[in-house]
């Protein structure tokens, strides 16, 4: 049965045995360690209120643009894949939730062989207790027993950290959150978990964003220097960023189109802040703008401390009417190909060698990996190399990062696992798998004989547990 896949001891494994025996080794030395979550996108409230969670639609279907993206693809209408109140709140309107479970397990067999289908089936095993999978045949039974394991009182999500072993969890917040929520978790002596926020300024440094002037007045009202300028704006940003700190935050998350970043004087970046409030820039004054504030944020870093990541590359809302219709991350943001080196050049002249700064690049354009990423991370000590992220977060992909990053930079410049996940009970999932190909790609270089198998053990350890520590100073 497909069921056994989930819960077969050796999967993701080698195939040839002599190998594999070495890889479960490395595995049993890691399976158990906490898991340490530096960049995801879970609710902090979540935690803290420790509600139950939604009907299984809303939990693992509507909200997961993996899962509707593939589903939509194969002719399915978006609308069958959300669950709809109507117009005037009439919930007899359809779909409803179970309506729009049945259209996911339809389509279930279109997930064969992808990250999502291995991450959904590593939930419905372990988290949900399923004895078989959702498919066509069963979408009512497998929806009521998924609905009965979400009304459990231990099925909560305070109990579920606990149960899954996670000791750090970082969320993405906005800079003017008041972090009530991190506050509220912080003070709470019977949780023992760390939740931590992490600083995400994007809506406030990209001019093209549609809110941007909008946000920036208010950043300025919030924590301004009683200014109204681009003085006043930079001192805001520092402001904010010292907030996040006093309330536990250890990084700084950077969604941009490119990893560019531009050195300009305070006069130069003083008119382009004006001409941008005023609503007469150029497409070029946004994106040198932007450069420029990336600039910024790693000054800022190199002086408050926190660890500065990059996630550029993604085509956002490629399809228009999708993104009119249902908004932002809805499955329709592709990758592009970038460039890093001369990109991030001008940052790296004054930064790369600052003491205490960490810079985690990330990408989704996997021929950067050797050619420019694992060279960068080689030479600067503040180069980190952000894991495998959104669509390369997969097995195969994972080992492609392995193979093209560490004959240059080894393992002591990669960040660990970024499960970069807003679905809760697919974390352990996840990590299992990252666990899974480090010690398989591992595993590999000691029958090989490129590594002893005792210096691999250390390796594993300090891969899963050690790099998250202290790329994210934790």
């Amino acid at each position: 049965m497909s069921q056994s896949i989930a819960s077969h001891p050796d999967r993701l494994l080698p195939a040839d045995p002599g190998t594999r025996s070495i890889a479960r080794s490395l595995l049993e030395r890691v399976q158990d360690l906490p898991i340490i979550s530096p960049h995801g996108h879970v609710d902090a409230a979540v935690i803290e209120h420790n509600t139950a969670f939604p009907d299984p639609a809303a939990l693992l279907v509507s909200p997961d643009h993996y899962v509707t993206r593939l589903i939509h693809a194969s002719g399915v209408d978006q609308d069958l894949l959300r669950p709809q109140t109507g117009a005037k709140g009439d919930p007899n309107a359809v779909p409803d939730a179970r309506t729009v479970w049945r259209e996911f397990c339809k389509a279930w067999p279109l997930f064969e062989g992808t990250a999502s289908g291995y991450w959904l089936r590593t939930q419905f095993q372990s988290v949900f207790g399923l004895r078989e999978e959702p498919d066509a045949g069963n979408p009512d039974a497998s929806y009521d027993a998924i609905s009965a394991r979400l009304q459990e009182p231990g099925f909560r999500p305070r109990e579920l950290f606990k149960d899954f072993n996670i000791e750090v969890l970082a969320t993405t917040d906005d800079p003017l959150d008041s972090l009530s929520s991190h506050q509220a978790i912080a003070a709470d002596p019977s949780f023992h978990g760390r939740v931590l926020p992490t600083f995400r300024p994007d809506q406030y440094l990209n001019i093209a964003h549609p809110q941007w002037q909008d946000n920036v007045e208010r950043l300025i009202a919030a924590a301004g220097d009683g200014g109204t300028g681009y003085g006043a704006y930079i001192t805001a940003l520092e402001n904010r960023r010292r907030y996040f700190v006093d309330n536990g935050a250890v990084s700084a998350d950077h969604g941009v189109r490119t990893p560019r970043t531009l050195k300009l004087s305070d006069s130069e970046a003083a008119r382009l802040f004006d001409t941008a409030r005023s609503g007469k820039a150029t497409a070029q004054d946004r994106e040198d703008f932007e450069a420029h504030m990336m600039y910024q944020m790693a000054r800022m870093s190199v002086e408050d401390g926190l660890v500065m990541t990059i996630h550029p590359g993604s085509f956002r809302n490629h399809h228009e009417p999708t993104f009119n219709t249902y908004g932002a991350d809805s499955g329709h943001d592709i990758p592009f190909a970038i460039d890093y080196t001369e990109a991030v050049r001008p940052l790296l002249q004054d930064f790369g060698a600052a003491k205490d700064f960490h810079l985690v690049l990330f990408t989704m354009d996997e021929t950067v990996f050797s050619r420019e990423l694992a060279p960068l991370a080689g030479f600067y000590p503040s180069v980190f190399l952000g894991a495998p992220w959104w669509f390369l977060d997969a097995p195969d992909a994972m080992l492609r990062f392995r193979s093209a990053v560490t004959e240059t930079a080894g393992f002591s410049r990669s960040s660990g696992f970024i499960d970069d996940t807003r679905a809760f009970c697919s974390i352990p999932a996840r990590h299992d798998a990252s666990r899974r190909i480090e010690a398989s790609f591992l595993a590999r270089l000691v029958a090989e004989h490129r590594v002893t198998e005792e210096r691999a053990h250390e390796l594993i350890v300090d891969i899963v547990d050690g790099s998250p520590r202290r790329v994210f100073k934790l």
